[in-house]
């Protein structure tokens, strides 16, 4: 039998049509559905819902919602090596590969194991702060690291692999996986990187010189961030999901995480297609 966990993201009303077809679909399958407590008790499943630790011995993992729903659920479950593929119900749905119309179809080539799966680089974050080390935790798009609501910019030295590389003096930076290159970052200028090449992205927000420009770097390359300010209005974001406040003087390091998150595809489409389909037609 084969487990699958439903993660439909609890603030779009169409989940729950989306999830009554889905429970519908495996009613006589040899599967097992399992959900959280929560969102299974508010959509009116309580018999699907299971503690969060067990949740993590699913065979594969099913969001329901945006691109953001599924990355939640690739941070939740790629150290536990378990696949993930997203239902689109939202704006453009780069990464998640179902549309609706054609959800009980691609459902059943998850049962007949007609997909592929892409590994994603994952990238980890801590913070260095007065002499003390703190985690930050995992982003499968970006890192970024900005100012509030202060108006003030940001001086940012940037090291790649202990070499001092550059000053960036912005209103922040973005280091992205080839994953999160169509995300922020390109919204900042930086370049659209194919996730099959292993690279990271350093890409500066609102930078105050022309000179500047972003740097791709390898994915084992490892990135260290010195924050100069003269305010105290700094947070480090993961994903756009997970915020910390930042101080002047703190360090922020950035590299390739142990695991990969692993995303599932079909094979008919590619990631030019989608290039082509989703993310050039919704500009």
């Amino acid at each position: 039998m084969k487990t699958i966990a439903v993660f439909p993201n609890t603030e779009k009303i169409e989940s729950a049509g989306v999830l009554e077809r889905i429970k519908d679909f495996f009613a006589d399958k040899d599967v097992r559905l399992v959900m959280l407590r929560e969102p299974a008790e508010k959509f009116g499943y309580p018999e699907l819902a299971v503690k969060n630790k067990d949740i993590q011995n699913a065979d594969i993992g099913l969001s329901i919602g945006g691109d953001g729903t599924l990355l939640g659920v690739c941070r939740q479950l790629y150290a536990k090596d378990i696949p993930c593929c997203g239902i689109n119900i939202g704006n453009v749905g780069f990464l998640a590969d179902i549309e609706v119309p054609e959800l009980e179809s691609r459902l059943q080539k998850l049962l007949d194991n007609q997909y592929y799966i892409e590994e994603r680089t994952v990238i980890s974050s801590a913070q260095y702060s007065r002499g003390e080390k703190k985690f930050l935790g995992h982003a499968l798009n970006d890192i970024v690291i900005g100012k509030g609501g202060v108006s003030r910019m940001l001086h940012l030295g940037v090291s790649v692999n202990g070499c001092r590389m550059t000053d960036y003096k912005a209103d922040g930076v973005i280091v992205s996986t080839a994953t999160g290159s169509t995300a922020y970052s390109l919204s900042a200028g930086g370049p659209v990187i194919n996730p099959a090449v292993k690279a990271l992205l350093i890409t500066p927000i609102c930078p105050h010189t022309l000179e500047v420009r972003p740097m791709v770097i390898s994915d084992e390359d490892y990135v260290r961030i010195h924050i100069a300010a003269v305010h105290q209005d700094i947070q480090i974001t993961l994903d756009g999901q997970e915020s910390y406040p930042l101080m002047p003087g703190d360090e922020i390091t950035v590299r390739k995480a142990k695991n990969a998150a692993k995303i599932i595809k079909f094979e008919d489409r590619n990631y030019y297609y989608t290039l082509k389909n989703k993310l050039w037609r919704s500009l």
